[in-house]
């Protein structure tokens, strides 16, 4: 499943208009830890498409909602509720890690 991009010009209404919770992947090309971490978003947007939304936005070619949003390291991962950031979470993490931040605010399942 390949995970959609948003760009400044659709932010707005993806992310902050969502009725669901949305995690958003702040990353770019070049970036080693982003791509260790592009899979672990794969297959998280897999496994909780129910629930929760997940765009990716690359910083490079989408600078003011890097900048709005105080993106200083990459990859830089936030939760959205209903427009409001709730959370975030910096560098190459593990899938369990991601897990359970987003457990705080969905509800998933325990099968």
């Amino acid at each position: 499943m390949s995970v959609p991009q948003v760009i400044d010009a659709s932010f707005h209404e993806e992310v902050i208009k969502s009725s669901c919770p949305v995690l958003v992947d702040f990353w770019a090309p070049w970036c080693g830890p982003c791509r260790m971490v592009a899979p672990i978003i794969d297959q998280i947007a897999n496994e909780y498409k129910d629930k929760l939304k997940v765009v990716t936005l690359n910083t490079d070619e989408n600078p003011s909602t890097a900048s709005e949003y105080g993106i200083r390291s990459i990859p830089t991962l936030m939760i959205f509720i209903k427009g409001q950031k709730v959370d975030t979470v910096i560098g190459a993490i593990p899938k369990s890690t991601l897990a359970n931040t987003l457990k705080k605010y969905i509800k998933v399942s325990t099968e």
